[in-house]
């Protein structure tokens, strides 16, 4: 997980970065192993930057010369804000243990098998260990944000209340029903379907019996929706039965339908009380991202940064 999203931004008395211009040299004079970055007292070397901006180029891009120096200085930046994190993380003793890590590894592997993840880290340039070490950094950069930005933002709800009387079109629900069908392929078996229904069987028996449509497992169930979500031939006739009602046939491209109202929804504004998780989960994001990019210029600006940006270029492939 690297720090995206944020820029780097360079000024006087907010961050410190020399700019290195000696030793400008051909790609093949620059060891891998030599330092490109000191952050404070935290070193990225060329090899190590290199190959983590490979692993971040997808591979269907294929920049010109001047569009990958402008993407490796991009990158470069992240890798120095992820760097100032660690940093803050180690300041802090911050730590994880084995099993954080395992869980992590668990959850991210999860819909893969052991080929597959083996397969997928090799093309990130990686080994198992490896992935390992970057997962429990990830892991410590989100406990370091956790404790530094994300737990000292507090939401009040004179702020919840004055956003709902600021922003009530949005909170506007319109009307809404809830709908099951049965899609067959010609008339005939819709006017089977139909009989049967009509001698009093179990719609969503029948659905699951008979449809063709992928809701047929959940008994031919389209859930909630208002009007515009679902195809024309559906809201024509769905929003024009009453609650209970089952249509006859319908037909549309994707073959003969018989639908049946289950409720219905009238359009009305959300209450306050309806709407409070939503608006505290928007503050809050809002308020985090805000309180994210004030700490991140903190550590910045106390940081000692020195890049050799002729290095860098030169490095570039």
């Amino acid at each position: 997980m690297l720090v995206c999203g944020l820029k780097m931004r360079c000024a006087i008395g907010l961050i410190c970065l020399f700019l290195v211009l000696s030793g400008a040299a051909c790609r093949d004079q620059v060891p891998a192993d030599v330092p490109l970055v000191r952050v404070n007292d935290r070193v990225i070397s060329v090899a190590r930057f290199d190959q983590a901006f490979r692993r971040s180029l997808s591979a269907d891009e294929h920049p010109d010369s001047e569009q990958l120096r402008q993407l490796r200085r991009a990158f470069l930046a992240q890798l120095i804000d992820r760097e100032l994190i660690l940093a803050e993380a180690d300041r802090l003793d911050i730590r994880v243990t084995p099993a954080e890590v395992a869980e992590l590894e668990q959850a991210e592997s999860r819909d893969y098998n052991d080929a597959e993840l083996n397969a997928w880290l090799k093309r990130q340039g990686l080994d198992r260990e490896s992935w390992r070490r970057q997962l429990a950094e990830d892991l410590r950069i989100d406990k370091v944000i956790d404790r530094q930005v994300r737990a000292r933002i507090q939401i009040d709800d004179q702020a919840v209340a004055d956003w709902y009387r600021a922003h009530q079109e949005e909170f506007h629900r319109p009307e809404q029903v809830r709908a099951r069908q049965i899609v067959v392929a010609s008339r005939e078996r819709g006017e089977e379907v139909l009989a049967r229904l009509r001698r009093g069987e179990d719609f969503a028996e029948v659905a699951r019996a008979f449809s063709l449509s992928p809701d047929a497992e959940q008994g031919g169930d389209l859930g909630w929706f208002a009007r515009g979500r679902m195809p024309r031939e559906f809201d024509q006739t769905v929003f024009s039965l009453a609650r209970g009602q089952m249509s006859g046939l319908v037909q549309s491209p994707y073959g003969w339908h018989v639908f049946l109202l289950e409720d219905r929804r009238p359009a009305r504004n959300l209450k306050l009380a309806e709407a409070r998780a939503e608006i505290e989960a928007r503050l809050r994001a809002e308020a985090e991202q805000a309180a994210f990019a004030r700490w991140l210029e903190r550590l910045r600006r106390k940081a000692h940064i020195q890049v050799d940006f002729a290095r860098l270029d030169a490095s570039a492939p």
